[in-house]
């Protein structure tokens, strides 16, 4: 399962890099600053959990049996914050419908419980 993780995160950060330079370089011209600004919060909000991902995968395999729960939900945690939360804000940028920015908080909720979980694999860990 750890080596899932890794691979996720590295791809995430592949499409956060992407995105952001996409957005930096051929968006910057057609968006309005607030568009932009909600853009740039998307990519830097996939970067920040995709390295966290990594780092997901690097725990999976050091917590014992009973905290692995703990960071395999983390994990998906994350992943849906990176769909629900910077896809959200990369559709509302880019399409400027406003229905997106509902699923947004969603997102965030997904983060937030991730870094809990997180948090609660690594209060639980034995030495």
């Amino acid at each position: 399962m750890r080596h899932l993780w890794i691979i996720i995160g590295a791809l995430a950060g592949f499409l956060g890099v992407a995105m952001g330079a996409f957005g930096a370089h051929a968006l910057a011209p057609a968006l309005d600053p607030r568009a932009t600004a909600i853009y740039q919060t998307a990519a830097q909000y996939q970067m920040y959990h995709a390295l966290t991902l990594v780092a997901v995968g690097g725990l999976a395999g050091r917590l014992s049996h009973r905290r692995a729960g703990s960071v395999k939900f983390a994990g998906w945690a994350f992943t849906a914050g990176i769909v629900l939360f910077s896809g959200s804000l990369y559709a509302l940028a880019l399409t400027g419908i406003r229905a997106f920015g509902a699923i947004t908080p969603f997102g965030g909720l997904a983060f937030l419980a991730g870094w809990l979980a997180l948090a609660r694999a690594a209060f639980g860990r034995s030495s």
